[in-house]
């Protein structure tokens, strides 16, 4: 049998990708901060165990792979455990910006080092959660979109390092609802931004594209596709991307207004 880790499947996204692993037949770990939560998920969804995890300590990961080699062959695992304080620079606190780094980009290169030692000869796929601001510039997350923009960046990094039969991919979505973007300031410029779009992903559609890049050559993906794009551009000349920030925020304020309303 295979085995697969899921990082902060607890809830949302990193649950429906457990979900789905286990639905194909994995030996799928749920790891979690809050431990509760792993184990409730792990049960009803069939999983084979939910263990309690910091992804900010480096020796988690470890005892996590262990974990997964005890049922099966290690051929998965999805950097997915992340916060997502929302507000300009200045604005955060030092716990806030701290915690940012260490869970989101810590966590990431801690989970990526002990799924690439655990993995056997025949390889897996190591699959990271990233965002879509991590592709360009995104007033109002700044700290956020830095810790994402370095997923992406070692995402592609140490896919041109892995031997053979190795796989890393990043998944960049668009703002998915889930209680992370409930939780942030609907009148930030970084929520209106990400409001801003045709509509906001659901969990399902999140894992159902997390879960497909398990054995495909694709490095980075964005989600949706076309906003990848706009995004990408929009680094490309970061200073004339300033001007329209108004226009996609004062949209962004219209949808969350008509969405809270219907």
């Amino acid at each position: 049998m295979e085995s697969c880790v899921v990082t902060g499947a607890g809830r949302g996204i990193g649950r429906g990708i457990a979900e789905r692993m286990s639905a194909r037949g994995y030996a799928v770990i749920v790891a979690d901060l809050d431990g509760e939560a792993a184990r409730r998920t792990a049960e009803e969804i069939g999983a084979v165990v939910g263990l309690e995890q910091d992804v900010r300590d480096a020796a988690s990961h470890r005892f996590v792979a262990t974990t997964a080699r005890e049922h099966g062959r290690l051929t998965a695992w999805f950097n997915n455990a992340g916060v997502g304080d929302d507000g300009f620079l200045v604005s955060l606190d030092d716990e806030q910006v701290r915690r940012l780094v260490e869970v989101n980009l810590l966590g990431c290169l801690w989970g990526m080092r002990a799924a690439l030692e655990a993995f056997g000869p025949e390889g897996g796929d190591v699959v990271n959660i990233a965002s879509l601001s991590g592709l360009g510039p995104v007033p109002g997350y700044s700290v956020y979109a830095a810790t994402k923009a370095a997923m992406v960046s070692v995402t592609m990094s140490v896919s041109a390092e892995v031997p053979p039969g190795v796989r890393v991919h990043a998944l960049c979505p668009d703002g998915v609802q889930t209680a992370l973007l409930d939780a942030q300031d609907k009148a930030g410029l970084g929520s209106q931004l990400v409001h801003s779009g045709r509509r906001i992903l659901t969990v399902d559609e999140t894992a159902d594209a997390a879960v497909a890049l398990l054995g495909s050559r694709r490095v980075v993906r964005s989600l949706p596709r076309w906003r990848g794009a706009l995004v990408r551009s929009t680094a490309l000349a970061p200073s004339v991307a300033e001007y329209g920030t108004s226009l996609f925020a004062a949209r962004g304020r219209k949808l969350i207004a008509r969405r809270s309303a219907g």
